[in-house]
């Protein structure tokens, strides 16, 4: 169970989010949903610890452990993963080197390269991805769509047990949105992680069936709800909970 519990968050000093309070239960799915520009992607960055971003109040839990001090790596090795808007490139690093220190520090052991190689086959060969894929290195000189379908090689030999997925349609055409989304609802159904969308758009909830719905404005959440919020949200956007992008901050 993730609890966030009354943060407030500076970056450049100024104030993002402001006494914010966010709980998440072991295998749910939650979306945090708003229009660009309220502090959205904000969390993904608190929760791995970008060090642009400073906690100055409040307490992140996780799994009963107080995680605010751990580093991002540590944080990874609880099981936390991201996938985000714009995977960065790692030149000079490929995909398998990163995978097996990633699984080596996961772990505390070294790692079988049989059978590390083994699965990463089955894992290409599930996700439709070429096998050359494994010795590139880490996103680079990929297209966006090939750059996901590169972390969603990470997420299946990583298996993490919290995901935060970031404006995860950005950058996708249909076909390859769909196999994103596709892969990911697969993964949850197997594994049945805990999910945070973070996503201005409802389109991903046809793939991933929210438990609940927050809606944040001005560093706030301003209402909790079930999946049904998603509908207002089709019909009416986000000014029917007085919001709207003129009025939000960064």
């Amino acid at each position: 169970m993730l609890e966030i519990k009354n943060i407030t968050v500076q970056a450049d000093e100024q104030t993002i989010l402001n006494d914010f309070n966010l709980n998440i239960e072991d295998h749910e799915i939650h979306a945090l949903m708003g229009p660009n520009g309220v502090g959205k992607s904000t969390i993904c960055k608190v929760l791995l610890n970008d060090p642009n971003y400073h906690v100055i109040n409040g307490n992140i839990i996780y799994n009963s452990q107080n995680i605010n001090e751990l580093a991002t790596d540590e944080r990874a090795k609880l099981g936390f993963f991201l996938l985000n808007q714009t995977p960065i490139a790692i030149p000079g690093v490929s995909n398998s080197e990163m995978l097996r220190m990633a699984l080596s520090n996961k772990t505390n052991k070294q790692v079988d390269i049989l059978a590390f190689h083994k699965e990463l086959k089955a894992i290409t060969e599930k996700l439709n991805v070429p096998s050359s894929f494994i010795h590139r290195d880490i996103n680079y000189g990929m297209s966006g769509g090939e750059r996901k379908k590169n972390e969603l090689i990470h997420l299946w030999m990583l298996k993490p047990n919290f995901i935060i997925l970031d404006e995860v349609d950005s950058g996708l055409d249909v076909d390859s949105f769909k196999t994103v989304m596709k892969s990911l609802k697969e993964y949850y159904l197997e594994y049945k992680p805990s999910i945070l969308i973070i996503t201005h758009n409802t389109k991903v909830f046809k793939y991933l069936h929210p438990d609940k719905i927050s809606i944040l404005n001005n560093g706030h959440i301003i209402k909790n709800g079930d999946a049904s919020l998603a509908n207002i949200i089709d019909e009416q956007g986000f000014e029917a909970f007085n919001v709207s992008e003129n009025e939000v901050h960064e």
